[in-house]
């Protein structure tokens, strides 16, 4: 059966203590989404896709807030200190479930500092390898690697970008070595990367994908455990022999952890009706984002593992951000 927006909140706030009954019908004015990085980034892109048809669902307007800086500490950080009323969210990614490990004393835990509201999507990462280098496939990538000791290079956006976690998980699942290159900013690693003055990289889709087609790179799996419907041909890394690897730029919906359970429950309905329709889902792929809908409990499981995967891999390297 559908409920409208105020259908739902008026069966939470049954449910609700008679304080919160008493607060102003939730929203009476428009909401604020900060996104702890650039515009024209994935995560914005995702925002502002998700955040037109969740204002119209909910009746007002959703005002995007770029604030970049600190690998997403700098948002996360605001959100977490705003009034736990709704108004102000936060729409973070992967970033988010490594703050632990590269930012300690940014006074941010990702996991009690903010309540889960929706998982929104994944953009699968493809790894490529320059033309020169002799693999076509996972099995010959790793033989490669292994024969390199080492030195084989690995270009990175960043330490703690999701390029940066996909590579070190490849190590770890797959037993190989090679020097990660940290590059400020992915125009200066693709300029690399294409002149051979780095190996391989494992990035976005919508970057490698292109490369691929007119010949500069050359596509060895996607890193997801499906294959994208962007470039179906290309195998997985599961498929090609490296068990258990996983790994996408994904997307979520947050709200200061003492936010009322009404408010969470109506963010976290209305935004997966918002998910479900075929319309956003047509945006999402166009822009080379997967449907990967979750609701509160299943973000919150999702965290979870997320931090339980990346947090020891990156204590192990001792890495840091900056």
């Amino acid at each position: 059966m559908h409920l409208d927006r105020r259908s739902l909140l008026a069966a939470a706030l049954l449910a609700a203590p008679a304080v919160a009954r008493a607060q102003a019908p939730y929203p009476s004015r428009p909401i604020r989404i900060v996104v702890p990085f650039a515009a024209g980034g994935i995560i914005d892109v995702v925002a502002r896709i998700v955040a037109e048809p969740l204002s119209r669902r909910l009746g007002q307007p959703i005002v995007i807030e770029n604030t970049p800086g600190a690998g997403s500490t700098i948002g996360a950080r605001n959100v977490m200190r705003a009034p736990a009323d709704g108004y102000t969210l936060l729409l973070n990614g992967a970033a988010h479930s490594v703050i632990p490990a590269l930012f300690p004393d940014a006074g941010v835990d990702p996991a009690t500092d903010f309540a889960p509201i929706a998982l929104l999507g994944e953009q699968p990462f493809i790894a490529a390898v320059h033309t020169g280098v002799p693999a076509n496939d996972v099995p010959s990538l790793l033989a490669w690697l292994r024969s390199r000791n080492g030195e084989a290079t690995f270009a990175t956006t960043g330490i703690g970008a999701a390029s940066h976690l996909a590579g070190e998980l490849l190590k770890k699942l797959a037993g190989v070595d090679f020097t990660i290159v940290q590059y400020r900013g992915t125009p200066a690693a693709v300029t690399d990367f294409v002149a051979g003055r780095v190996d391989f990289m494992i990035d976005s889709q919508t970057l490698l994908a292109p490369m691929m087609q007119d010949g500069r790179a050359k596509g060895i799996a996607v890193t997801t455990a499906r294959r994208s419907r962007l470039v179906p041909a290309l195998p997985t890394f599961q498929e090609g022999g490296v068990a258990g690897y996983e790994t996408s730029s994904w997307q979520a919906l947050y709200a200061p952890a003492a936010t009322p359970a009404p408010i969470l429950q109506l963010l976290s309905a209305a935004t997966m009706e918002v998910l479900a329709d075929p319309a956003l889902q047509q945006r999402y792929v166009e822009r080379g984002v997967e449907p990967r809908s979750g609701d509160a409990a299943a973000l919150r499981n999702f965290l979870q593992a997320e931090m339980q995967k990346w947090l020891p891999i990156l204590r192990a390297t001792g890495a840091r951000a900056g």
